[in-house]
């Protein structure tokens, strides 16, 4: 017979040996929040969890209960066989450690496939990341990198990460790069997907020193920062990067690589193209069409990125400010390092 396991004991376990968590529940429920780290091996599809769902509704209870198993027998040889290629021990879940976990853990106990269900499913799961950042003991001082559009700060953290540093990609767990384009070719976060991948790295950093991120306004495409881990970044230590602005352009144009969704871009231009000055926004516009991109992200950041970016970078008291002057990325970055350094002497 299976054994339930509570979260905390999972999260034990993950931290002595390797661990598999499989998360049971439909593909779109796996999409809009899960676990980090596990995988999705559903019971049902989408349109099955739709089907079971309106049976339940309209018929009772039994009903669906009988159609939910003549779906999940037709598909037990495929389930099985992929559990069977887990070589690590296994924990299942469902969204409140309900009949669809226990129906698998069941099926696959009884086929000699040991696993383990976790005790209140997701729902605990999610309740106890909210009572983590409802009361949070984050206790590392914070160096924020700013700089004006371009200035390479996604790239320096990841660097900077790759490292060793301890960083906090909040664009990252966000999956918008902060700006009108930002989401393009990227897959925006949810609020519950940002704060359970924030939670992990809270914790993962909650006895270092100091941690790194990035000077982001409270939302983030579709996510918004906790108050205190947006308060503290605004009282910790502004790191203001300042590289040449055709470096900068260069920058742009390897990140978000224009020519790869002109469409996209062009219509995320016309959203702000009413609060540019009419004659610089319609050059833009031509240039975005025909592919004149370099010149294009040059005007913007003349016109509009810029101007914005001094506005709010006087905010901050020059006691917390320190400006580092670079020629390109390697040189922030060599930069940045002797900052931190010294920081750690403090």
């Amino acid at each position: 017979m299976f054994q339930d396991i509570t979260l905390q004991d999972l999260y034990n376990k993950q931290h002595h040996e390797p661990h598999t968590i499989i998360d049971v529940r439909s593909p779109k429920e796996y999409h809009n929040a899960t676990i980090p780290g596990s995988i999705n091996i559903p019971v049902f599809s989408d349109d099955e969890r739709a089907e079971v769902g309106t049976i339940y509704k309209q018929v009772g209870k039994e009903a669906a209960k009988e159609r939910g198993l003549a779906i999940f027998s037709a598909k037990l040889p495929e389930f099985i066989a992929a559990f069977n290629q887990i070589e690590t021990p296994k924990t299942v879940f469902c969204w409140r450690g309900g009949m669809r976990s226990k129906t698998a853990a069941t099926v696959l106990d009884l086929m000699g496939v040991e696993v383990k269900r976790l005790t209140g499913g997701y729902r605990t799961y999610r309740q106890w990341v909210v009572s983590m950042l409802e009361n949070p003991e984050f206790k590392p001082e914070v160096l924020v990198l700013n700089g004006n559009t371009g200035s390479g700060k996604t790239a320096l953290l990841k660097q900077l990460s790759q490292k060793g540093y301890p960083v906090l990609d909040l664009e990252g767990m966000a999956g918008h790069r902060g700006s009108i384009f930002g989401q393009i070719g990227l897959v925006p976060s949810n609020q519950k997907k940002f704060e359970s991948l924030l939670v992990e790295k809270l914790l993962r950093y909650k006895d270092v020193s100091f941690v790194l991120l990035e000077g982001e306004s409270k939302r983030i495409g579709k996510v918004t920062i906790p108050d205190f881990l947006y308060n503290k970044k605004e009282q910790g230590i502004q790191l203001f990067i300042d590289l040449p602005v055709d470096e900068r352009v260069r920058n742009i144009l390897d990140d978000y690589q224009p020519w790869n969704s002109p469409d996209e871009f062009l219509e995320a231009f016309r959203l702000i193209k009413k609060r540019i000055h009419t004659p610089i926004a319609a050059e833009i516009e031509h240039d975005l069409q025909n592919g004149n991109y370099h010149k294009a992200v040059k005007l913007l950041l003349e016109y509009y990125y810029d101007p914005k970016y001094e506005h709010s970078a006087k905010q901050y008291p020059n006691g917390r400010k320190i400006h580092l002057h670079a020629i390109d990325i390697n040189d922030a970055l060599l930069q940045i390092e002797g900052e931190i350094t010294e920081a750690s002497k403090k």
